[in-house]
């Protein structure tokens, strides 16, 4: 903006330029360069008047406070406040005009152009319109062009085709032709081959030769076909010309010695270790039954399966020198080398067979087929002898297990083999299912194998066990019966040890089975078969053992009655019938002692059989519904013999305890010990001896029944006896005469007694004794009291009744009328 004079009156018109309001405007900016040049001497005369009238105020903003009243009554008229404010006016005025002037001529300028612009877009758009129907005919022209391209190319392709196809079919009939000449030339004489072409003669086109031979021969062979088809449903009317009969024969005789050379060919290759020759030969040979002649040749010739020095090293490997007895773990060895050595061949072999044979998978499925079907089925049968049922081997040769470890050990190391040569490669080969029909009449009658040999181990054993006790006795002579010993001694003892060998032999047979039996079925019932077996030999085992143990208990009863005598004796006959039921009762401790070591063993063997059944043998059964209930069914019934025999012999245990408490009772127990002479003095308070003889007997033995029973077995016969103890203490007691004192040292024997049989823990034999106790009462209380004795107990007055009897004062005190009066009800 062009600068202007700030002087007193009206400056020149402020003139503006367009181009002021342009680019980034600002009203602040244009504002300020106006009145700039008016403002600045304002605000100077403004200082002046300031410092002339020092009484003023000068706000901040420039502007001066009012005077105050004196001042303006003392000067007279005002001075202006913005002296400048006209020039201000005048100069926006004359901005205000030139705006306007500048609007007016923005505003043409804006018309102007508008014209400009619309005849611009009116032209522009006359164009676009005359391009678009340009490109719309361009776009015609093209998709007329795209389709005559298209059927000029059509055309050429087809006629391509059809020089491609006239192609073939010259190529095809110039082939005709030659093998039209060629068939003639073998169907001109029979058996002579001199006058063919060069063709069949050359060296250098033998696969050129064969591929020619091989068509011929089908062509003649189909055409012979046809013609004797047509014989024989024209038979009577016409007779067929001859066909093409000699050019077959002819070329099966060029073809077998075309493939007869390339056999020699390939094997003169073979020697030289030239595969290039080896692969020429065998992809031309595959022409001739794909190769099959080829392949079987080239397995055939291999060192493995016709040198004889090979098939007896590896019998040598595995069974040793001729002569001698191989053993398991010797042929496993053995096979384990044998069989890594045949891998390591074939999968050399592989290598040469890649790079010959076209199909090489066919000729790996040959040669692994030719290994396990010549070589090792030739070693297997001389290693697995199946052994005779009726007779079988010997068991100090080793007997059956010889045999199911041997023919183990092989199927495990077979099946290894089978897995090795899988990996190597062996086409389609089912080399499992081949490996498995090695072994397919074994395994038919292995079940049977398996069983009988644990049946020979079982007697095998019982003859050892027995040979062994008889030595024993043999050793001993009678010195041990003499001292009492039963004839328990004299058979063998039932050993934890001897059970755990059976499960052993089955736990054996059973891995057997895991291996031989691929199908769950099949191994569940092979496995339920061989467990069966160890159930019986269980069952046998520890069922003869105890009828062995109970022998020594039934001859212990035999000595007590033998030696069971009048009264009216000899004082040395008495002597000697004492002595002599002193043995027969050191016989039947001795004869208790073992029957319970005995049954000790029983349950031992028993929990091991069902441990055993729970960890190896129930998971095997379930595959096949009811197996496992039925073997738990018969598990119970082999168990139920022996339980049956336990039973019996803990009832001869109890026999025996209760006739050698008797026996110590009748000759230990005094009249005197009940019916003192001196009754009213003080009383002894000790038990009678004996009480003391029969609970130191009782704690004695049954040391060996509190270690061998344990649970319900334990609780029922602790029962048992104390139920027998009871009933005999009753029985023995009838046979004496009670006064007070009597009375007072019977209660201390019942007192002996029931703190010995508290240690039975059986509630029901504790409370028969504490009856007991009651009981006693009756000979302590005077005659007068037994009416109100019983009050609250009536339930055990028959038994009060039987006691009272037994008082020294019962007929003196005619009790029997008192007792009939207070209780009629057991009179």
């Amino acid at each position: 903006m062009p600068e202007r004079n700030a002087g007193a009156g009206n400056g020149p018109p402020l003139i503006f330029d367009i181009e002021d309001f342009k680019g980034d405007f600002s009203f602040d900016a244009l504002f300020g360069n106006l009145v700039n040049e008016l403002l600045p001497s304002f605000q100077e005369d403004a200082g002046e008047g300031t410092e002339g009238h020092g009484g003023n105020d000068v706000l901040s903003n420039g502007n001066l406070r009012g005077f105050s009243d004196a001042t303006k009554a003392a000067q007279g008229p005002s001075i202006p406040l913005f002296p400048e404010v006209d020039s201000l006016l005048g100069l926006f005025k004359d901005s205000c005009k030139e705006l306007i002037e500048l609007r007016q001529q923005v505003d043409a300028r804006l018309s102007s152009l508008r014209k400009e612009v619309s005849g611009q877009d009116a032209k522009h758009r006359k164009t676009l319109a005359e391009l678009e129907h340009g490109v719309d005919g361009l776009f015609d022209s093209f998709a007329r062009l795209d389709s005559r391209i298209s059927s000029v190319g059509q055309t050429a392709a087809k006629i391509g085709d059809h020089l491609q196809s006239a192609d073939a079919q010259r190529e095809t009939a110039t082939q005709t032709i030659d093998l039209i000449k060629y068939l003639m030339e073998f169907n001109s004489t029979p058996g002579d081959l001199l006058e063919l072409s060069p063709l069949f003669s050359d060296d250098s086109r033998v696969a050129e030769a064969a591929s020619i031979a091989q068509k011929l021969r089908q062509f003649a062979e189909e055409d012979v076909g046809r013609q004797g088809i047509g014989v024989q449903s024209n038979t009577g009317i016409a007779t067929a010309s001859r066909g093409l009969e000699v050019a077959v024969a002819n070329l099966q005789e060029y073809c077998n010695e075309l493939e007869n050379r390339l056999l020699q060919r390939f094997d003169s290759a073979s020697q030289r270790r030239e595969l290039s020759t080896m692969a020429e030969c065998a992809k031309i040979l595959s022409q001739f039954n794909r190769g099959s002649s080829a392949m079987q040749h080239y397995v055939a010739t291999r060192p493995m399966f016709i040198d004889v020095e090979i098939m007896n090293a590896d019998n040598r490997l595995v069974l040793g020198e001729e002569g001698s007895q191989a053993s398991p773990t010797n042929v496993a060895r053995g096979l384990s080398s044998l069989y890594k050595e045949i891998a390591d061949t074939v999968r050399k072999e592989s290598s040469t067979i890649m790079a010959v044979f076209p199909s090489p998978n066919e000729v790996m499925a040959i040669l692994v087929q030719r290994v396990l079907e010549q070589r090792i089925t030739s070693l297997l049968d001389k290693l697995l002898q199946k052994p005779s049922l009726i007779n079988p081997p010997p068991i100090e040769d080793g007997g059956l297990l010889v045999y199911l470890r041997m023919l183990a050990v092989a199927y495990e190391k077979t099946q290894e083999l089978a897995r090795d040569l899988r990996a190597v490669g062996c086409g389609d080969l089912d080399v499992e299912g081949l490996t498995e029909s090695l072994f397919s009449a074994h395994k038919d009658e292995y079940p049977e194998h398996e069983q009988a040999s644990l049946k020979q181990l079982y007697q095998a054993k019982m003859g050892e066990l027995r040979a062994e006790s008889m030595a024993d006795v043999s050793g001993t002579g009678s010195i041990g019966r003499s001292k009492g010993a039963s004839i328990a001694s004299s058979s063998y003892q039932i050993s934890v040890a001897v059970v755990t060998e059976f499960v052993r032999w089955n736990e054996e047979a059973i891995s057997r089975c895991n291996l031989f039996s691929s199908q769950p079925s099949i191994l569940a019932s092979n496995v339920k078969a061989i467990f069966t077996c160890l159930l019986d030999q269980v069952s046998q085992y520890l069922t003869e053992g105890l009828e062995k143990a109970r022998e020594g208990l039934t001859e212990a009863a035999a000595l007590r009655e033998r030696f069971v005598l009048g009264t009216n004796l000899s004082r040395r006959v008495a002597a000697a019938a004492a002595s002599a039921a002193e043995a027969a009762a050191a016989a039947g401790e001795s004869s208790f002692r073992s029957f319970m070591v005995a049954v000790q063993r029983c349950a031992s063997s028993v929990a091991l059989v069902q441990q055993y059944f729970a960890n190896s043998i129930s998971r095997l059964l379930l595959p096949v519904d009811g197996a496992h209930a039925a073997s738990c069914e018969e598990m119970a019934t082999a168990m139920a013999k022996a339980e049956s025999a336990a039973y019996k012999g803990l009832q001869q245990c109890i026999d025996t305890v209760m006739a050698e408490v008797e026996r110590l009772l009748s000759a230990e127990q005094k009249a005197t010990d009940f019916r003192s002479p001196e009754d009213g003095i003080i009383p002894d308070h000790r038990p009678t001896s004996a009480c003391t003889r029969a609970v130191t007997y009782l704690s004695r033995v049954l040391e060996s029944a509190f270690t061998a029973l344990e649970g319900l077995n334990k609780q029922a016969f602790l029962t048992e006896l104390g139920t027998r103890l009871h009933k005999l203490l009753l029985n023995h007691w009838q046979k004496f005469t009670f006064n007070p004192s009597g009375g007072l040292r019977l209660k201390r024997d019942i007192t002996e007694y029931g703190e010995f049989v508290r240690s039975f823990n059986a509630p029901s034999v504790d409370e028969k004794f504490e009856v007991l106790g009651i009981l006693a009462n009756v000979f302590i209380v005077a005659p007068e009291s037994l009416s109100t004795l019983f009050e609250g107990t009536p339930s055990i007055r028959k038994d009060a009744q039987r006691f009272i009897q037994l008082r020294e004062d019962y007929k003196s005190a005619k009790l029997a009328a008192k007792l009939s009066s207070l209780w009629p009800s057991l009179s």
